[in-house]
């Protein structure tokens, strides 16, 4: 493009721009020789020409009908709240149901817990043909003795009543009975293998409580209690029972307070038959 062109350009560049800011001169004269009053027509609606508010009906004659607005307005409040009344009527109804099907259940009856049965009785069946060897819970002539621990004492006090009924009950009289006292259950093993090599006895019974608490303490006790009452019967060959109550709970013993007849029993038993297997094998 030559110096000419572009001299041409610039002068018709300014030349519109002049044009169009005389242009704009004249609309701002225009506009401020009218009066404000000119603006408004006497007497006509401020909101004529406008669209419709959302919701609002416009009539034919251009004005607005707010009327059917009003209306769903009102008929939504009314369902909501109708709706509300409802659910609350339902509710009130279903207390009541809960409150009354409640009172119908209720019952006053103490109720009866059973004691799990740690040891299942039954009767054992032996098939003819067979020589058996068995003994009874009958004391006759037999010396018993008796070891119970002093620790725990309000639960091996019960223990001891216990067994020294029963031992009077199986015809054991009370000069063939000798009661030995030690400090806990884990000094029964000794106690009891003591009175075991006397030869004195024909059978010992063991008897204790050892109560679980916040230490291994128990778990110790309890075994070495058990296992020593074993090896006392095993090296001496006199039969010893274990009347230890091991309880996780100090309320656990009331249930278990029987331990110490069930003691005696297999005790008596033991030592009978024994007795019948010295007399077999004397034949």
């Amino acid at each position: 493009m030559s110096s000419r062109d572009i001299d041409t350009t610039s002068e018709n560049v300014l030349h519109d721009w002049a044009r169009e800011e005389g242009a704009g001169a004249e609309s701002a004269e225009h506009a401020e020789g009218v009066e404000p009053e000119a603006l408004d027509v006497e007497g006509a609606d401020p909101t004529e020409g406008e669209a419709p508010a959302w919701g609002t009906a416009a009539s034919s004659d251009g004005s607005v009908d707010e009327a059917p607005m009003a209306a769903v307005e009102t008929e939504t409040e009314s369902e909501v709240v109708d709706e509300s009344i409802e659910k609350d009527d339902a509710v009130a109804d279903e207390d009541d149901a809960v409150v009354e099907e409640g009172e119908v259940e209720i019952d006053e009856t103490p109720i009866h817990v059973e004691l799990s049965q740690e040891h299942a009785a039954g009767d054992l069946h032996i098939p003819d043909g067979y020589a058996v060897l068995e003994g009874v819970a009958e004391g006759g002539r037999r010396a018993v003795g008796v070891v119970v621990s002093r620790f725990n004492g309000h639960v091996t006090s019960q223990l001891l009543d216990g067994a020294l009924a029963e031992l009077s009950a199986a015809g054991v009289p009370h000069e063939a009975i000798t009661i030995m006292v030690v400090p806990g259950a884990f000094e029964l093993p000794l106690a009891a293998t003591a009175l075991a090599k006397t030869r004195r006895f024909a059978c010992i019974v063991a008897l204790g409580c050892v109560i679980r608490g916040d230490t291994p303490h128990f778990d110790y006790v309890s075994s070495e209690a058990a296992s020593g009452l074993q090896l006392a019967a095993l090296e001496t060959g006199v039969p010893v029972s274990f009347g230890v109550l091991t309880l996780d709970r100090v309320e656990q013993a009331e249930a278990r307070v029987g331990k110490g007849s069930e003691a005696v029993r297999s005790a008596l038993e033991m030592a009978d038959l024994f007795a019948h297997l010295r007399a077999a094998a004397a034949r």
